[in-house]
């Protein structure tokens, strides 16, 4: 089987590195200092610096692969419209019990292409569908990196020889994906949400293990309400179809020759 995605190199790993400690550093740096407050006031005054170092990364990071000819001016492009695909999955679908559709094509395009675009379009669609469904606050920084992870992991899954084994793997991989950004999203502003000494509550100063246990018991009573059925539709929709996009995908990539070697008999199985 011939590799067909975009090999990420010393320097566009590094810049992904970069990105993922700044979005741990981002999400635990509460937990280190003690932080309290409401929930109004979570990460108000760093979120906008942290965005504002999360955007201009990112267009390093596509202007890197562009530099070293992993993809052209045609490669954007592609980048471009599939990010416009996502917004518009996005648009009627403001994760009402979890109905968020576009975690599907995150992870078909991130497996297709590879980690760097997959990173690049998970933060880019969540950047660009915020000005649409009026999610712009201090939540979106952390919404960028979560969906950034969800297709950086995509790329790394290797590819399989059998259809139906990828499929479910793919499957798999979304369901576990949908949860774990729903974890995200709740550790972004648990440490502020909740005051007093509750069981699901944070509690300044408390050993981490006390921390960990009363996070597992907030996600597990408020969240998974929408986290299962974000999973189940997302992994649902790969089940269905994800080997028509994927194929899809791929022969789209070999026509503006984003991919450099394509494998022929992924292209049509």
């Amino acid at each position: 089987m011939k590799e067909h995605r975009i090999r990420m190199t010393q320097r566009s790993g590094a810049l992904l590195l970069l990105l993922s400690l700044l979005g741990a550093v981002s999400l635990l740096w509460p937990f280190l200092l003690h932080a309290a407050g409401a929930a109004p006031q979570a990460h108000h005054l760093d979120a906008p610096f942290e965005l504002m170092v999360l955007v201009p990364l990112l267009l390093v990071l596509c202007a890197s692969e562009l530099a070293r000819g992993s993809f052209d001016v045609r490669g954007i492009a592609v980048l471009g419209i599939l990010a416009a695909c996502g917004t518009a999955l996005r648009i009627p679908s403001p994760g009402v019990v979890g109905f968020e559709p576009v975690f599907f094509l995150l992870v078909l395009a991130g497996f297709v292409y590879g980690p760097s675009f997959g990173f690049a379009l998970g933060g880019l669609t969540l950047f660009v569908s915020a000005f649409f469904t009026g999610g712009i606050g201090p939540w979106l920084p952390f919404q960028m990196l979560a969906a950034g992870w969800v297709g950086l992991c995509a790329g790394l899954l290797p590819m399989l020889s059998s259809t139906k084994k990828e499929k479910w793997m793919l499957a798999a991989y979304t369901a576990v994906a949908c949860l774990l950004f729903g974890v995200v999203m709740n550790l972004w502003f648990w440490p502020f949400g909740l005051s007093g000494s509750t069981s699901i509550s944070y509690v300044p100063g408390a050993a981490v293990s006390t921390n960990i246990a009363h996070f597992v018991a907030f996600d597990l009573t408020t969240s998974l309400g929408f986290d299962i059925p974000r999973a189940l539709l997302n992994a649902g929709l790969i089940l269905c179809v994800g080997r028509p996009v994927v194929v899809a995908l791929r022969r789209g990539a070999k026509r503006v020759r984003l991919l450099p070697h394509v494998d022929q008999a992924h292209t049509t199985t």
